[in-house]
């Protein structure tokens, strides 16, 4: 692996055309996705658009762009169920479509979604091309687009404009454009929780290379350059973490509760982050019974199954910021203590781990690689399209 102090970005001159392969990849399989999803759904009686756009967490977000924060549903178990525990920066940009055209909230929601989900797309293979080389960079791609819960990037979701602003910040950070990295952290942390993933793996990186710049001075000074250098890695430290900082804050001051006021919003939905215990009693009563136990082994094998391949990670020398990012974004997905049908699509944009798949693929024959990726690729479209006629994301 190259280090990352040295790391240069790759010429802009042929940069899409580099990236066209794996974004029209992309696009097949999305397109795949809703293609199958709107034949199940025809079938079954249902509304393909209702399930893109109208359900679950998409109807909170178009709440947002609508009437704005404020809004909040009281459970007869006395739970609280407040829009503030949704980041705003999607609303911001449904309303912004919705205003500059026809297109209702709810489908404004998903042209950005479609369009974030090709600039996340772009943003996974620059990653790859930069880490790795370009065939790694498409497989990796097709990985991430092909993941069993891949359609939730055709919803009016966060996760797609998450990832997009996530992968471009690591390829900004892998590249030392440091300003550049603080402004898409500080973004992304408009957009979820997880951004903090982002902040973390900056801040990291930044520290990594304030180190190693120390150890490679002169003694007695700072060599030519590197003052500027190190004065916009300082400023991009100090912008990434600005967005969710903001937004706690802004929630605390609303809510009268200062600095805890967004972990009492995320109790109200009996959400939290207790270190994956509710999580671990939630697989133990899967084998409560015979069936169920199926589900609990299931569970167990996928946790080993990100395990192991963040151990991969680890063992092929991935730069730092990818691990800490991944390594974030996994922790808080599998800590939470609740909404465990969830953990799966809070992964998705943990698209690091799919690199060890991604450089075995690039290194088998081509003929393997497409039947490999094509089977995930049709079982991706099945399950989205079953999965989202069925229990769906909470």
């Amino acid at each position: 692996m190259t280090d990352l102090a040295t790391c240069a970005a790759p010429p802009r001159h042929g940069a899409a055309r580099r990236a066209a392969p794996a974004l029209a990849g992309h696009a097949a399989v999305r397109a795949l996705g809703l293609v199958v999803l709107a034949l199940w759904s025809a079938a079954r009686g249902t509304s393909p658009h209702t399930l893109l756009a109208a359900r679950w967490d998409s109807l909170w977000y178009t709440r947002v762009a609508a009437l704005g924060y404020g809004y909040e549903v009281r459970l007869p178990n006395g739970d609280v169920h407040s829009n503030l525990a949704f980041f705003p920066l999607l609303p911001w940009l449904e309303r912004l479509g919705a205003a500059l055209t026809p297109l209702s909230y709810a489908d404004a929601g998903l042209v950005v979604s479609a369009l974030a989900s090709l600039a996340a797309a772009w943003g996974v293979f620059a990653v790859a091309e930069h880490v790795y080389d370009r065939r790694v960079g498409v497989c990796l791609v097709l990985l991430w687009a092909a993941l069993p819960v891949g359609i939730v990037q055709s919803m009016a979701y966060s996760e797609s404009l998450f990832t997009a602003l996530a992968a471009w910040a690591l390829y900004a950070v892998l590249t030392g454009r440091w300003v550049t990295a603080g402004l898409l952290a500080s973004l992304a942390g408009l957009t979820r929780p997880v951004g903090a993933a982002v902040v973390a793996a900056v801040w990291a990186a930044a520290i990594a290379s304030y180190v190693r710049e120390c150890r490679a001075s002169p003694p007695g000074g700072v060599p030519r350059g590197h003052g500027m250098s190190r004065g916009r890695r300082a400023l991009g430290a100090v912008l990434a973490p600005l967005g969710t900082a903001g937004y706690v804050l802004w929630v605390g001051h609303r809510t009268g509760r200062g600095p805890l006021g967004y972990l009492d919003v995320q109790a109200g939905w009996r959400n939290g982050f207790d270190g994956g215990y509710a999580f671990a009693r939630f697989v133990a009563a899967r084998f409560t019974s015979f069936p169920s136990a199926l589900a609990g082994v299931g569970l167990i094998a996928g946790v080993a199954l990100i395990a192991g391949l963040y151990a991969t990670c680890v063992r092929q020398g991935q730069p730092l910021p990818l691990l800490v990012y991944a390594g974030a974004v996994t922790a808080l997905a599998l800590c939470a203590s609740s909404y465990f049908g969830s953990k799966p699509r809070l992964l998705l944009p943990a698209f690091p781990l799919l690199l060890p798949l991604a450089v075995a693929l690039a290194r088998a024959r081509p003929s393997r690689s497409a039947a490999v990726l094509g089977g995930v690729a049709v079982a991706s479209a099945l399950y989205g399209a079953f999965w989202l006629n069925g229990s769906g994301p909470p």
